[in-house]
């Protein structure tokens, strides 16, 4: 009984998965065609497929080019902003030195002798 179930259900399953053929787009040998109305249509369904490939292609590559030119901006604008970052951090190390140099050096503290012992 199970193994009829079996059988059954896979029949069922192999008659709903047909396969229908499909018209995949691509390049195709025309020299196989012997009629030229035949043969004129299968070139320009090559022309068409390379049209089309071309222009998605050209499409992808501009938009990596686009992509990156954008990249490359961004990168400029953070070396800018890096670039000043560093100018004000010289700037500043500067004027430290200047107020250190400036600055008075502090007298050495007065060595003082040991308090003597009270009571003797």
């Amino acid at each position: 009984m199970r193994c009829l179930l079996a059988v059954t259900v896979l029949t069922m399953w192999c008659v709903s998965y047909v396969a229908y053929a499909q018209d995949i787009p691509g390049i195709e040998i025309c020299t196989a065609e012997k009629a030229m109305d035949r043969r004129t249509s299968c070139l320009q369904s090559n022309i068409d497929f390379l049209q089309k490939t071309m222009s998605k292609q050209a499409l992808d590559h501009q938009q990596k080019l686009d992509a990156a030119n954008r990249q490359i901006q961004a990168l400029k604008a953070a070396l800018i902003a890096q670039q000043g970052a560093i100018e004000e951090l010289k700037a500043s190390q500067a004027k430290l030195a200047d107020d250190m140099r400036k600055k008075p050096e502090a007298p050495a503290a007065k060595e003082t002798a040991p308090a003597k012992p009270a009571g003797k």
